[in-house]
């Protein structure tokens, strides 16, 4: 390139960096106008860039390091943590809050100094609006003859657990295995995908009334609206939230589609799911079933709570228990003794509860590999908190899994060992996987429920072992999901007995 040709370029390369540098000057002068304007005494953390903070770091990477560095990075007074910093996400100034005193706090005082608080993305996925016109809409939703409260309240009856559950739990896991485990001896299964398969028959049946066969037509429709929950709600062709936004879509008229189905048989089939309770709720004086969609959204919105945890915990305790034949050998004692004891009878509550080992496997793979991170409260007044000032209208981000790993609470915390949840009590808030206060998981005994049972199948008829010990692991928000799909070969148990 001549002298000639550069004179050419110049105004171009001069326009651009005027433009650069006018760029930066308004987002240094946006950042400084915004800090001055901040509460005093705030908790230390940066709000990253103007309007999108520090979101991209936080979605982007690994939730778990972006708190973790922040709360030794900001540790003051000697201490090895920090137990809360500030920074800008999804929009939003948030306060991170972790460890037993924190959690304490946050239980203790729902709708005294905080309340529930939804990020953009879910609000929008599933039409929830806090206006007065809308939540004039859901107390339409009446309770059917002899129930209680609205269609959210009476999620909390629901999933409360009850012996009918554990016989259709159970004959859904045997389904299962029946289409997708048996005749696969010696062969090499991805356990992820069969994972995922059952959950989803499992919401679709005991929440939407849905026949195993048809569920399958929504196979992975779960995966992405999960996915999706806690994105930046830019609605673009490409975006998690936009993939999201079409599969709540698609989810959402098959459910309409099932409330048209099931309104017009003659007579209206009695069916025991909680999508019948929200028809039942929600009909008018002429039996006309009114806010189709409303309903269509409130058990999308469900069926998605009730997904990614399980299926996290699942997939994760085959892979713990397929690499140590231990600890398969102490689950496998215990689930068949209580085979034997069932004969050929269904399973019931008492069995459930008779599963103590193998829930303590579950709940050291959910220590390990949290399913739930954490979950967001908006500040409803001003308080004090670990010496610092806590705004009115800040958002909270309520980080439940931070002590998972604090050697304080967990000797050798990275080591995977079942019996500490034997032995010991936990001391209080240092483990919540479910949350905490009256907020806690409406889910957590179906969760429950579900995993037991599951694993009660699984190793009363088969061993197996992992391919990839050192598989990797994505950890986003939602659903740590092993890369290769966590292949395991199948090897059959001759000693397995089918009960009737």
């Amino acid at each position: 390139m001549d002298y000639q040709d550069l004179l050419l370029f110049q105004p171009h390369s001069l326009l651009l960096l005027l433009l650069l540098f006018l760029s930066s000057a308004y987002f240094l002068l946006i950042r400084h106008l915004a800090t001055k304007s901040l509460p005093k005494n705030l908790p230390p953390g940066s709000l990253g860039w103007p309007l999108i903070g520090e979101t991209f770091e936080f979605l982007s990477g690994n939730p778990e390091e972006f708190i973790q560095q922040r709360l030794e990075k900001y540790a003051t007074g000697g201490a090895a943590v920090a137990q809360v910093f500030k920074t800008n996400i999804l929009g939003e100034r948030t306060i991170f809050f972790s460890g037993p005193a924190a959690s304490k706090l946050i239980a203790n005082n729902e709708l005294k100094l905080v309340k529930l608080w939804l990020p953009h993305s879910q609000k929008r996925l599933f039409a929830i609006d806090y206006t007065k016109a809308h939540q004039k809409s859901l107390h339409l939703m009446r309770p059917p003859p002899g129930a209680t409260g609205t269609g959210f309240t009476r999620l909390y009856g629901f999933l409360k657990p009850e012996a009918k559950f554990v016989e259709k739990f159970d004959s859904m896991m045997r389904w299962e295995l029946r289409e997708h485990w048996e005749g696969h001896g010696g062969e090499v299964v991805r356990a992820y995908g069969l994972v995922k398969s059952f959950v989803l028959t499992l919401s679709c049946n005991n929440l939407l009334g849905m026949e195993p066969e048809r569920s399958k037509k929504l196979t992975g429709k779960l995966d992405v609206i999960v996915n999706g929950l806690q994105s930046i709600h830019v609605n673009f062709p490409g975006t998690v939230y936009h993939r999201a936004k079409k599969a709540v879509a698609e989810l959402g008229r098959e459910i309409q589609l099932l409330i048209t189905e099931r309104t017009a048989a003659d007579p209206v089939p009695a069916t025991e799911d909680f999508l019948s309770l929200l028809i039942a709720g929600n009909v008018d004086q002429s039996g006309k079933v009114i806010l189709r969609s409303t309903v269509a959204n409130i058990a999308t919105g469900v069926m998605a709570a009730s997904y990614g945890s399980v299926v996290t915990t699942i997939t994760h305790m085959i892979k713990f228990v397929g690499l140590r034949p231990d600890v398969y050998d102490k689950i496998y004692s215990e689930q068949s003794e209580i085979l034997t004891s069932r004969g050929g009878d269904a399973l019931n509550w008492d069995h459930i509860n008779r599963m103590k080992y193998t829930w303590a496997v579950a709940c050291e793979t959910m220590r390990i590999v949290t399913p739930f991170i954490g979950t967001f409260r908006e500040v409803l007044t001003d308080f004090n908190f670990a010496g610092y000032t806590i705004p009115k209208g800040w958002k909270i981000f309520w980080a439940v899994n931070t002590s998972n790993k604090n050697p304080e609470y967990f000797p050798e915390p990275e080591k995977f060992d079942p019996s500490r949840f034997m032995e010991n009590e936990q001391l209080p808030y240092t483990f919540q996987p479910f949350g905490g206060g009256p907020r806690m998981c409406a889910g957590k005994e179906w969760a429950r429920l579900a995993i037991l049972i599951f694993m009660h199948n699984l190793v009363t008829k088969f061993k197996w072992e992992i391919i990839n010990p050192n598989e990797k692991v994505l950890n986003g928000m939602v659903m740590p999901a092993p890369v290769e799909g966590l292949p395991i070969r199948l090897h059959p148990l001759s000693s397995f007995v089918s009960p009737n």
